[in-house]
């Protein structure tokens, strides 16, 4: 059996980009899945220039055609899916996403569809592969990574008060609890990795406000700061390589301390 493993990961920039650049080397294989053709043309030159190979597919995930779609490619590619980072969403507050008493159906239906739905669709074509490929040199058949949010388990009404963002990010943490304790015995792995506020595009706004800037000295004591994307990274790449190969149905925080005040 090889080492080479094959990464499917939904994301052209950010933590999804970063993780992909850390994994990245001769023995990873890239398949990323986007809207922004131009994000995953730069990502994949970018692995390849690191020894890696890579390809895509461009499209809206919250198409249901799209996931179907880019799975199959991916195998028909690389032959296998070894490991699943499941990172594409959004933050809903321009589609009306807040309080509840504010949250307007656009805000909810538009958020629950960008954040939980897609990762549904993309986690259910990529379990049926890895349940008829034959388990790989570790003896597993495969692992899948699931982005949630700090906000799903730590609300923080102050400055981040979004219904409809925590409850997708928290039928996220529900799902993928029942697809841990579905597969474990057929050797597929599924974690969720729950950060803070992290330094991406997604959060520039957030993170470039004076104000949220002062706020995460207290909301995030041990960096005082915004979280660099560098440090998620890294720990996403713990949860998709055999580092973690005994660890299953686990929500890791990457929060700065959010969690402890």
């Amino acid at each position: 059996m090889t080492d080479r493993r094959t990464y499917l990961i939904t994301a052209s920039s950010g933590i999804g980009a970063e993780t992909a650049r850390q994994l990245s080397g001769p023995n990873a294989c890239f398949y990323l899945v986007s809207k922004d053709e131009e994000g995953c043309r730069a990502l994949a030159s970018d692995l390849e220039s690191r020894g890696s190979e890579a390809a895509f597919t461009t499209g809206d995930l919250t198409d249901p055609r799209v996931a179907p779609l880019a799975v199959q490619s991916c195998v028909e590619r690389f032959g296998r899916i070894d490991a699943l980072f499941n990172v594409a969403g959004i933050s809903g507050r321009s589609h009306g996403d807040g309080p509840i008493d504010q949250c307007t159906e656009e805000g909810w239906q538009t958020t629950l569809e960008a954040n939980a739905t897609t990762q549904y669709r993309v986690c259910r074509e990529v379990i049926r592969v890895m349940l008829r490929q034959q388990p790989g040199s570790n003896g597993q058949r495969g692992v899948v990574l699931n982005m949630s949010s700090i906000l799903a388990l730590d609300p923080d009404a102050r400055h981040f008060d979004t219904v409809a963002y925590a409850a997708s990010k928290g039928a996220i943490l529900a799902m993928s609890k029942n697809m841990a304790a579905s597969y474990a015995n057929r050797r597929i792995r599924v974690n969720v990795i729950a950060p803070g506020l992290v330094r991406t595009p997604m959060s520039a706004r957030a993170s470039s406000d004076p104000k949220i800037t002062e706020y995460m000295k207290y909301r995030q004591p041990l960096l005082e700061d915004v979280i660099p994307v560098e440090d998620v990274g890294a720990t996403c790449v713990y949860l998709l390589t055999d580092a973690s190969r005994s660890t299953t149905g686990q929500v890791i925080k990457v929060d700065g301390g959010w969690s402890l005040v």
